[in-house]
């Protein structure tokens, strides 16, 4: 796999060469710092922007338009990443290999289409789009209460702090988008376009000139953005008790999401020895919390732990009845403290080690998950796939420990379960 990246004004453009693929993947990453109020309007714009275009002004023309490139892909996708909102474009098309010599520059064309001549008349959007795609960010944002899991997650969040970046979700607000119509969305979508940091990579079997050559010629537009390191969110207070919140939903199973805030991280210590504690703890079916919470004494139905190294939290989710929290809380609080203790094998770290080196090799499957690591590179400065996994061996027995009492207890939330009582 070649990498080469190229800096202009407005982007960067990476360009990754590799030939396992049949297909080429563009991904467009505009990012901006979040605010609550331009969540659901990015949402809002996004769903706009692939819905439809001033060349293909209906759904259905750009359906057609897509089939003629030979059934291309285009999607988005909005989420939080630390103190940022990404906006992603996906575009996914066969190497002209298997084409037509100039698919790809007409692809790439139909591309900037979508980006940069929307479907806008008199400086407003197309009212007939906007009425569905109003209607569909309203179920969307309904949605968040069906997954009962994430609304668990969503909820302890907000209760750790509501003033907090990570408070903040990303299905969008009714309030918000009550205020959003189709001129003042196009007021928004200039400034989307003219203060947002880009990031365009392009993934396949490649010839980088040539690619250099179409992304220059349809992406025009002249913005300097500087680059962002502002991305990791700090904790400045540790709550020293947890504090626990239960919340009636009319669900049989109980959503339990505990949160914990990360303090004082080094470097190594966020990329590596975090991720190998956090399969220790809860990250596998061989983890501490998995054998001895679930399976010895069967008090829930899942169980596991997530880090999230940019936002510095960690989250255990399990789903339990409501009659078993204070044996199940106690138990999770046993295992933690056990590993900040010590209590840990060579045989948990090197079954850790090798899930990781696992995973990391999985990636070279999905052209997505290889976008993301050089993605990772460039705004956190983090390795490269093959330097991680050099480096993830690293990891000490002293490393663990250390990165494991780094980690605090914030908030304990219990969704639902009203049927046991």
């Amino acid at each position: 796999m070649k990498y080469v990246k190229k800096r202009f004004n407005s982007y960067n453009l990476h360009m990754i060469k590799t030939d396992r693929f049949k297909t080429i993947t563009v991904d467009l990453i505009f990012r901006k710092k979040i605010t609550k109020e331009e969540i659901t309007k990015r949402n809002v714009l996004a769903d706009m922007l692939t819905f439809s275009s001033k060349k293909y002004p209906t759904r259905r023309a750009m359906a057609i338009e897509q089939q003629d490139l030979y059934a291309c892909e285009v999607d988005f996708s909005c989420y939080r990443l630390g103190n940022y909102y990404n906006t992603d474009f996906s575009l996914l098309c066969l190497n002209e290999k298997y084409t037509e010599k100039g698919t790809f520059e007409q692809t790439i064309k139909y591309l900037a289409d979508i980006i940069f001549n929307p479907n806008v008349t008199n400086n407003r959007f197309d009212t007939k789009s906007f009425n569905i795609i109003k209607a569909n960010t309203i179920k969307q944002i309904a949605s968040i209460k069906e997954d009962t899991r994430k609304y668990s997650l969503v909820k302890m969040l907000e209760k750790m702090d509501p003033k907090a970046t990570y408070a903040l979700h990303g299905f969008g607000y009714l309030e918000d988008l009550e205020k959003i119509n189709e001129e003042n969305l196009y007021t928004y979508y200039k400034d989307f376009i003219r203060s947002s940091g880009l990031d365009i990579f392009v993934l396949g079997d490649i010839d980088f000139d040539e690619v250099e050559k179409i992304f220059t010629k349809y992406f025009k537009f002249d913005i300097y953005h500087k680059k962002d390191n502002d991305f990791v969110i700090e904790h400045d207070k540790i709550r020293k008790i947890p504090r626990q919140i239960v919340e009636s939903y009319p669900s049989a199973q109980g959503k339990l999401s505990i949160g914990c805030k990360l303090k004082d991280l080094t470097e190594f210590e966020r990329n590596y020895a975090l991720t190998i504690f956090n399969m220790i703890l809860g990250g596998s079916s061989e983890s501490k919390l998995f054998r001895n919470v679930r399976e010895k004494n069967s008090l829930c139905y899942y169980i596991n732990s997530n880090s999230n190294k940019i936002d510095n939290l960690l989250f255990i989710t399990s789903g339990i009845t409501k009659a078993n929290l204070k044996k199940t809380v106690s138990l999770i609080k046993k295992e933690l403290h056990s590993i900040q203790k010590g209590n840990i094998t060579e045989e948990e770290i090197q079954k850790a080690k090798v899930r990781y080196i696992s995973l990391v090799d999985e990636m070279y499957d999905y052209p997505s998950q290889i976008i993301s690591y050089y993605y990772a590179s460039e705004i956190l400065n983090s390795d490269l796939p093959e330097e991680r996994k050099k480096m993830v061996e690293k990891v000490t027995y002293d490393d663990i420990v250390n990165v494991s009492n780094k980690v605090h207890i914030d908030t304990i939330y219990l969704l639902g379960g009203e049927e046991d009582e």
